[in-house]
Order: structure tokens, then C-alpha cells, then sequence
């Protein structure tokens, strides 16, 4: 494989030294995934694509499953490629699904970047972007902010300071589809053979943005009312390379983020930070006397709110942490039945 098809399909050095390995399979990347029946495409076509039946056999951790993103191993002489190995994952970008299991819903794998999408209207919300940036952080990728639709306010400076309030370290970038240049910043930023993936919330413009980097329209988009709220469009994953080689993963909007395993001192390192200069190692930044961060709060440095989604998000990750573990201790308790039988 030369570098030009390496460089196409993003595909890493695991994955080349890996695929040496197995000579009679053909090294691919999954582009769609649709319940048990996947797209893949090598370096020179498209496939259907399943796994094999051993795998659907011995396999029962639907992380070990493959999602867009995942680079795979298949047989591909026949009309349907068979899959017989999952490439080890640089990094996997899941959400916690709502309910009463401990599963993740598995979004992308092997990604460099997120790209975070919040528009500059009513639908910005920065405790929902903090919640954003901790799942990204959790993935291995580097999260982005991308402010869509900055034509739709006076104030853009705002928005760009209200995100950088709790990005730290985090580049932020904005976009308009209203003239020629308004995606020329994003445009700099996307570099052939990396990954990059898209979430945001339902009608932030992630079709339209992605639209115009494909200079085609692959992604159905909406129209938007007159009170500038986007309809959500994208009903699946899916996998595209633009013309300049980058490569890019759309995603259904998320009408909510469960909470599993957020990285908490990347998100909130200021809050971090300021803990280990609390007079007690357990404080709650509640009442307690010395406390750093309520210091920080009653000198303007941070925001209550922060403080107050903090203390939420961490109640909701506990909470998430010991239902988890009860689910581990009532398998290994059916488990154990299965063997005394």
C-alpha cells in the first residue's frame, strides 16, 4: 500500500503492521454501520461488509463490535466482505446510553479530532458544552469548539469568550455559510489524513458545514424557521473524505449526554487547580472554611454556574461508577449460577 492510499484512509502504523500478519485479508475502514451490516472500503472499492459468524458467536461485549471509524480485516472475495479482526483503536469516542445498563453507545473510533458544534444563538449553552468536552476528553482525540452560524448575532465576541470560559487549552474556531469566506478558517484547520468527527446537538449546522467541505450535498439538511432553530437531519454515522484528503465523520444530534467516563480534570482542571490549595483534601467547596474555590468564586476568578455543573456532572458520574458496578456484581452472580448448574 503506498503513502498516498495510507494517507487517504487515515490508516495508522498499528493497522499497516498488523495487516502484514494476515496476508489473505484485506485491510479496510468501516464508513457506515447499520445495525449487524456495515460499508467498508479499501484501498481500492466499497463494500458491504459483516462480521463473521464466529465473531457473532463468541463475541458479546458490543464494544468489540466495529463502528465507524474502525479499521478492519476481511475477507473481501466474496460479494459481502466477511470480518475477522478489529485493528486495535487509537482512540473511541462513546456515549452513555440512558437507562438501566452499563453499555456505551460506541459513536467513531480511531479519530484525531472532535469537533464540537454549538451555534451562536439560543441554542449555545456552555454547561452542555462543558458535558461535551468531558466525553471528548475521555476518547484520546483533541476536542475543537466550532461556533456555527455567527451571522445570526451582533455579539460574536461573547460566544467565543463564554466557550473559551471552560475550554481550556481548547481551540475554538467559528463558521457562516452566509458568504464565500466564511468557512475559510475551518478550512486551514482540517489536514489531509487526519480524522475528524462532528457532534453537537440537534440543528446546530453540522450537515451544512460538512456539506460545504464535501462540495456536494451528502448529508440532508433542513431548512431553518425563522427563529434560526435547525431541524435534525442525520439519522446515522457515516464516513467521508473530502477533496483535500481529510477525513470526516457526521453524526445524529444528541438530544442528551449521559455521564460515564468523563474526563473531569481536563474539563474542569481550573476547579482542579484550585482544590489543592483548599485547606481540607475532601472538601465539598460547600461551607468549609479555607476553601480555595469558594474564594475564587467570591473574587469573580470563577463563575458559581461552573461550580454548580461541576458538582452535578460528578454526582451523575458517581452515580453512573456504582450502578456499573452493580451490574458487574449481578453478571458475576448469574455467572456463577450457570456454573454450579
Amino acid at each position: 500500500m503506498n503513502q498516498n492510499t495510507q494517507n487517504l484512509f487515515g490508516f495508522h502504523e498499528q493497522a499497516l503492521l498488523t495487516a502484514q500478519k494476515y496476508p489473505n485479508l484485506t485491510l479496510g475502514r468501516i464508513t457506515e454501520h447499520h445495525k449487524d451490516r456495515y460499508i467498508m472500503m479499501t484501498s481500492d472499492k466499497e463494500m458491504d461488509a459483516k462480521v463473521s459468524g464466529k465473531w457473532m458467536y463468541e463475541v458479546r461485549d458490543p464494544s468489540l463490535y466495529p463502528t465507524v471509524g474502525d479499521f478492519v480485516l476481511a475477507d473481501t472475495t466474496h460479494e459481502t466482505a466477511i470480518i475477522h479482526e478489529l485493528i486495535t483503536r487509537t482512540s473511541v469516542l462513546e456515549r452513555k446510553t440512558a437507562g438501566l445498563t452499563s453499555d456505551g453507545q460506541l459513536i467513531a473510533a480511531n479519530i484525531d479530532y472532535i469537533i464540537i458544534c454549538q451555534s451562536m444563538n439560543e441554542n449555545f449553552n456552555v454547561r452542555r458544552l462543558e458535558r461535551y468536552l468531558s466525553m471528548a476528553w475521555s476518547s484520546g482525540a483533541m476536542p475543537v469548539i466550532l461556533l456555527t452560524k455567527n451571522d445570526l448575532t451582533t455579539q460574536p465576541d461573547t460566544f467565543f469568550n463564554n466557550a473559551s470560559s471552560v475550554a481550556i487549552g481548547v481551540d475554538i474556531i467559528t463558521c457562516t455559510d452566509q458568504h464565500a469566506s466564511g468557512y475559510q478558517e475551518l478550512e486551514a484547520y482540517l489536514k489531509p489524513g487526519k480524522t475528524y468527527v462532528f457532534i453537537g446537538s440537534s440543528g446546530v449546522g453540522k450537515s451544512t458545514v460538512i456539506n460545504h467541505l464535501l462540495s456536494e450535498q451528502k448529508m440532508e439538511t433542513s431548512e431553518v424557521g425563522l427563529n434560526a432553530k435547525g431541524r435534525h437531519t442525520t439519522t446515522s454515522r457515516a464516513l467521508f473524505i473530502t477533496s483535500k484528503g481529510s477525513i470526516i465523520i457526521d453524526t445524529p444530534g444528541m438530544r442528551e449526554i449521559q455521564l460515564d467516563h468523563a474526563d473531569f480534570e481536563s474539563t474542569f482542571q481550573d476547579i482542579q487547580e484550585l482544590s489543592s490549595s483548599c485547606k481540607f483534601n475532601d472538601c465539598t467547596h460547600a461551607k468549609e472554611p479555607g476553601c480555595a474555590v469558594q474564594k475564587a468564586i467570591h473574587d469573580g476568578i470563577l463563575p458559581i454556574d461552573r461550580l454548580h455543573n461541576y458538582q452535578k456532572m460528578l454526582k451523575e458520574l458517581k452515580y453512573a461508577t456504582e450502578r456499573q458496578a452493580y451490574l458487574e456484581r449481578q453478571r458475576n452472580k448469574s455467572l456463577s449460577k450457570l456454573k454450579v448448574r
